[in-house]
């Protein structure tokens, strides 16, 4: 699904040099679920920034599918993006006067495509696979913490994409809150769906199939 080989990406600020990627090589394969961990600077946040392009290298590849994302047009990658890759955080960043349903449904509505029936249903269905049957018309602020988050996995998911990255997708959820997200994240692989997650917790990134420990920029374990 993603292979990236020789990742470099440092930053200049005020005269100085961080380097967040030091020649950073993986591979993710269909379907799996790989953690990413490391003490707060070790680069893991660049990485998957980097690998969901959401920023580019200093020097590197990265193929997806077969296709080089690095040299991609910006059409070509907001594409991309668009239709096989999704993202959530660790802040659900949910419009607050959009029930749950015209939540998942932005992804659509911010590429300009009609949104029907079809698409509405679909996004219910989403909703529902996510544990919020009953639910898509409350605003978020009728919802709790998790069940926003849960909104905002519903709305990654909504246009099928191949590839989810999470970053610190628990990170403002209680502890019992945090197992209920990472056990549903977990259920989507089943179905194909690659997963890359950075988080500080190693009892969360043990749910995955891979652990990638990172340090100074580097790949370490």
């Amino acid at each position: 699904m993603i292979e990236a080989a020789g990742l470099n990406k440092t930053f200049r600020s005020d005269g100085t040099e961080t380097h967040a990627l030091r020649d950073v090589s993986l591979t993710i394969r269909d379907g799996e679920f790989v953690s990413i961990v490391g003490r707060s600077g070790s680069g893991k946040t660049t990485l998957l920034n980097v690998l969901s392009t959401l920023m580019s290298p200093d020097s590197g590849t990265i193929r997806f599918d077969g296709r080089e994302t690095v040299s991609m047009s910006e059409r070509d990658l907001n594409s991309l993006r668009k239709k096989d890759l999704a993202m959530v955080f660790q802040f659900h960043y949910l419009l607050p006067y959009l029930t749950a349903v015209e939540n998942v449904l932005l992804p659509f509505m911010s590429a300009m495509l009609p949104v029907g029936r079809d698409r509405t249903d679909h996004a219910a269905r989403c909703l529902a696979r996510v544990g919020l049957k009953g639910k898509e018309n409350r605003l978020p602020g009728q919802l709790s913490g998790g069940e926003q988050q849960r909104v905002a996995i519903a709305r990654a998911l909504v246009t099928s994409a191949k590839v989810l990255f999470a970053d610190e997708p628990t990170g403002s959820l209680d502890k019992t809150t945090g197992r209920e997200i990472m056990e549903l994240i977990r259920g989507f692989t089943d179905d194909g769906l690659a997963v890359v997650m950075v988080t500080h917790d190693r009892d969360y990134a043990g749910v995955a199939d891979r652990v990638i420990s990172m340090e100074d920029g580097r790949i370490v374990a």
